[in-house]
């Protein structure tokens, strides 16, 4: 705790997007191990179950109508549809863990994200990137979870996403993803150092004593002597 400022605690709602493939859960699941002041949103969805996807976890994943229900009861920050399936950030959690400190981080399509920005423009904003349209066809080859022609429809829609990328606030490019995690934290920690977030700066009696003493013996062209 600093003695001479007092800054805001409240945690910052982060926003990470990109296309898929580039490696956003990828990042953020090492980003866990590198940074413990970090929360990160379950969304909820009405896409099936992959293999290895774990409910709570990967998703909360919901049929189509308990999703549309949930809409109409008002429970999402934010949902959006992308490749014929419904994406949305539930509300609970979210502002207790930022009024406790805690970073929040939503790994969320584009649309969503950038509702969120009309809603909470404060948000900071990271786009991941794949280090070449190439590569990030290679990513999705390789996942094997999709059939030709649900891989053509990503790889068509990831040009239209890039051209968002404008609108965030970092970029960053994943072609080691140690490296990018690191770059990710880096983002974090430097925003939690801008002079915004003080709230107010103290100058305690030994300051205010050592300006005067300053001051004093300057205008007087006195040697200075501090013990």
């Amino acid at each position: 705790m600093s003695e001479i400022i007092k800054e805001n605690t409240k945690g910052n709602l982060v926003v990470i997007s990109g296309p898929s493939g580039a490696g956003k859960d990828s990042i953020v699941n090492e980003l866990k191990n590198k940074n413990h002041n970090v929360w990160i949103s379950v969304s909820c969805t009405s896409r099936d179950k992959r293999p290895g996807d774990i409910e709570g976890e990967t998703y909360y994943f919901l049929t189509r109508s308990e999703f549309e229900q949930k809409i109409d009861e008002g429970d999402f920050l934010e949902y959006a549809e992308y490749a014929g399936n419904y994406y949305g950030t539930p509300k609970s959690k979210i502002e207790d863990k930022l009024n406790h400190g805690i970073d929040v981080i939503l790994v969320i399509e584009i649309q969503g994200a950038l509702k969120i920005k009309e809603l909470l423009p404060d948000t900071i904003f990271i786009f991941i990137l794949p280090p070449s349209m190439h590569e990030l066809k290679r990513r999705l080859i390789d996942r094997k979870t999709e059939n030709k022609d649900k891989i053509y429809k990503r790889f068509e829609r990831a040009y239209q996403e890039i051209n968002e990328v404008t609108k965030y606030n970092y970029v960053v490019v994943n072609d080691n993803l140690y490296e990018a995690v690191d770059k990710v934290n880096a983002i974090l920690l430097s925003e939690r150092c801008r002079v915004d977030r003080i709230e107010e700066i103290y100058v305690g009696n030994k300051e205010e004593e050592l300006h005067e003493l300053l001051v004093d013996k300057d205008l007087d062209n006195e040697p200075i002597e501090i013990n």
